[in-house]
């Protein structure tokens, strides 16, 4: 676990979007402190003039006093919960948009490794935790600690003695917080691991139902779950039993603290040392400083759970960045030349490619084919830079200049990856991911090289809706469609990873012919494939052992 100075500053760094409503909250929060001690004060004025025991005011002026009290404290509760609504999402909202981005924008390689559910876990429940603790939970901790400070020297004002017992509960209070915190960071972020996992088996689980139904496991994946959530719900056990078993003890406190105060003010009121209005007061001021010591218990786990959210953005933020600059373009075209590359995802383990020579010259067309585990996607990962080489580079360049590949060589690239890739949304949003700036026609043309007219011709046109994972196409159909969406980008080196697999011979006949035609020397292009047809439409062939 990270310590918690590094969690602080992270939370500060982080909170910047959230301040203005954590600050307007801090201040309504200390403003409502010192309403509700007017409200003690004119409590104690009233019964006092009523007993005769203050002439300086009349009765109707302290009553007037207590409405004028009670009415702020009714509109200072309206405009905190009117902040916490209009702010409070657009708080969430911001801090979620910037995690998203770094998500988004980190390095491929980096963030792989963790489950999608994991990560839509974290972006979302631990995103609202940490920002409900730095909108909600600091500033109601600040104004309950001006509570308590305010209420003991209003107490000790009127008796020294009975201030100072009812906080020595205090020492204990802090002693028993680091044992308890300790404890409950861990039993914390056990349950939000096991939370993120559920997660991922109802990601997975919806993402891939069709192969559930047909392979007949949907009772294997529904035990999966239900072995997840009676862990998960061992845990939440756990914590509850240890998390009462405290609240008891403290409460236990509290009540001794609070049967003292109450003998103490009877005792004093049978010597005649104090007056009525003292005793309610003794008693109220008591609640005052009690009450703090039991919200600051409950906003320990509340608090805890926002440590435990933060450590896991942080975990988030921690993946690397890709490099940020200007985008080196070849508007004329380009080819792309690897270097005696070698990669392993594991050094330990076995090379994917070890020195690996080959040059795809501007305007060709090659086909890299080989047997599953040989490396052919993992070199498009490379040429992508989703991936860097251990050793070795690949090269960018035309007939003036070569760069290495990078994020920033990206814009010369367009990649159709195998499998249903499309959005949900209509045909229309789906090809303006290609360019954002394409006109209709432009759009049609591209269909077209895609064989995709059938689009066109649909009732709905362009702007028919397809569902999530291009539901409501066939795979063929998606698949040309996220061919046309790669023809609109302006990139002069298309790789098309099995982009022909879901399609039958005719089609990817023409298909071919179409991109053989339009494209040549045009742009250069290369197709992993296990299909001769596509063989046949290219200059050259790159073949890769399994080492």
């Amino acid at each position: 676990m990270k310590n918690t100075l590094s969690i602080l500053r992270w939370l500060w760094q982080i909170s910047k979007p959230c301040r203005l409503q954590s600050c307007i909250n801090a201040l309504l929060g200390v403003f409502i402190v010192g309403v509700d001690f007017s409200f003690i004060y004119a409590t104690k004025l009233a019964i006092d003039i009523a007993t005769g025991r203050n002439v300086e005011m009349t009765l109707t002026m302290a009553g007037v006093m207590l409405v004028v009290v009670i009415l702020l404290q009714i509109g200072t509760s309206f405009a905190r919960r009117w902040v916490g609504a209009i702010l409070g999402v657009k708080s969430q909202n911001v801090m979620q948009l910037r995690l998203f981005r770094r998500v988004l924008e980190c390095e491929w390689s980096g963030l792989e490794k963790r489950h999608s559910g994991d990560v839509l876990n974290r972006l979302e429940r631990d995103v609202r935790d940490v920002t409900s603790v730095v909108t909600d939970t600091a500033p109601a901790a600040l104004g309950t600690s001006v509570r308590l400070i305010g209420a003991f020297f209003f107490l000790y004002s009127m008796d020294q003695m009975l201030a100072c017992i009812v906080v020595v509960i205090l020492p204990l209070f802090i002693l028993l917080s680091r044992l308890y915190v300790r404890k409950m960071r861990r039993l914390t972020r056990e349950i939000r691991q096991t939370d993120s996992q559920i997660q991922s088996i109802l990601t997975e689980s919806v993402q891939h139902r069709v192969v559930l139904k047909t392979l007949e496991r949907t009772d294997h994946m529904a035990g999966r779950l239900d072995g997840a959530q009676q862990i998960l719900r061992r845990q939440i056990r756990h914590k509850t039993i240890f998390s009462s078993f405290s609240a008891t003890l403290l409460s236990m406190g509290f009540a001794t603290g609070y049967l003292v105060t109450f003998l103490w003010g009877v005792f004093r009121l049978q010597d005649g040392t104090i007056t009525y209005g003292m005793m309610i007061a003794f008693i109220q001021l008591v609640g005052q400083i009690q009450g703090p010591f039991r919200e600051l218990t409950k906003f320990v786990p509340v608090i805890i759970g926002a440590f435990t959210a933060g450590e896991r953005l942080m975990e988030l933020e921690e993946v690397p960045l890709e490099a940020k600059g200007e985008n080196v373009c070849f508007p004329h075209g380009a080819g792309i030349r690897i270097e005696d590359v070698e990669y392993a995802y594991d050094i330990k383990k076995r090379h994917i490619i070890q020195h690996l020579s080959f040059d795809f010259p501007l305007g060709s067309s090659t086909a890299i084919m080989g047997e599953t585990g040989a490396g052919k996607t993992t070199l498009i990962r490379l040429i992508l830079s989703l991936l860097r080489p251990q050793s070795g580079r690949v090269m960018i360049y035309d007939e003036e200049r070569s760069v290495e590949a990078s994020p920033l060589t990206r814009c010369n690239l367009v990649y159709v990856p195998q499998g249903n890739t499309l959005f949900s949304g209509t045909i229309r949003d789906n090809l303006l991911l290609g360019n954002p700036e394409a006109t209709e026609d432009e759009m049609r043309e591209a269909l077209h090289l895609a064989c995709a007219d059938f689009i066109v011709e649909r009732p709905g046109g362009l702007d028919e809706q397809c569902g999530e994972g291009g539901s409501g196409l066939s795979e063929g159909q998606a698949q040309r469609i996220s061919i046309a969406r790669a023809l609109l980008r302006k990139g002069n080196i298309l790789l098309l990873d099995e982009a022909t697999s879901a399609l039958d011979m005719e089609t990817e006949k023409q298909l071919l012919h179409n991109l053989s035609t339009a494209l040549r020397g045009r742009r250069t292009l290369i197709f992993i494939t296990h299909r001769l047809a596509v063989v046949e439409h290219c200059d050259q062939v790159l073949r890769l052992e399994r080492n």
